[in-house]
């Protein structure tokens, strides 16, 4: 019996701390319980602080974006996924005026 009200206790925090771990000046920032959705800017520098870790769009090129996660660069097409210090990066768009990101633990 008490394993279910610790569980419960345990995943709500988790969530909590996922949810509370975004934000970042210059673009937006969705997180919930699966990660966080980031919109970058795509004509200036900005960066970001979600689940614990700095996120920067550094450029795209021919629908491939460089980014830095957690200090590691990484490059992903668009529709594709990467690894970075144990986090999942994918790419969902690119469009002239925004690069939206997802990262996930």
């Amino acid at each position: 019996m008490t394993r279910r009200p610790a569980a419960l206790v345990l995943s709500t925090l988790t969530a909590l701390v996922l949810i509370a771990g975004c934000g970042g000046a210059g673009s937006n920032t969705d997180c919930g319980l699966d990660g966080c959705t980031i919109t970058f800017p795509r004509d200036g520098a900005a960066a970001v602080s979600v689940l614990g870790i700095e996120a920067k769009l550094v450029g795209v090129n021919a629908g491939t974006a460089e980014l830095e996660v957690a200090g590691q660069r990484i490059t992903a097409p668009v529709g594709g996924e990467t690894q970075a210090e144990g986090f999942t990066v994918g790419v969902e768009r690119v469009t002239d005026t925004e690069v939206v990101v997802r990262v996930r633990p």
